[in-house]
């Protein structure tokens, strides 16, 4: 996975959020809180994955049960 661009994720964030795109919303919180696991920081990367698994269920997205998972997994659930 590429390195996060923060100020192109920002941008892609504000974006998304101003157009109410749930499932794009979700994508993006997902590539944070992985980039943020990668980096050793668990509990910013679960804060991300609520983020994501909330917009995964408001656009009824097939990733929603992974994001479950994972978050279950690291004892948010």
């Amino acid at each position: 996975m590429r390195p996060v661009d923060r100020s192109a994720l920002d941008a892609s964030l504000i974006a998304a959020h101003a157009d109410g795109d749930s499932a794009q919303l979700s994508g993006l919180y997902d590539r944070v809180a992985s980039a943020l696991m990668r980096a050793g920081d668990t509990d910013a990367a679960c804060f991300f994955l609520t983020q994501a698994y909330v917009f995964a269920l408001e656009a009824g997205a097939s990733d929603a049960e992974r994001l479950r998972r994972l978050l279950a997994a690291h004892g948010r659930i």
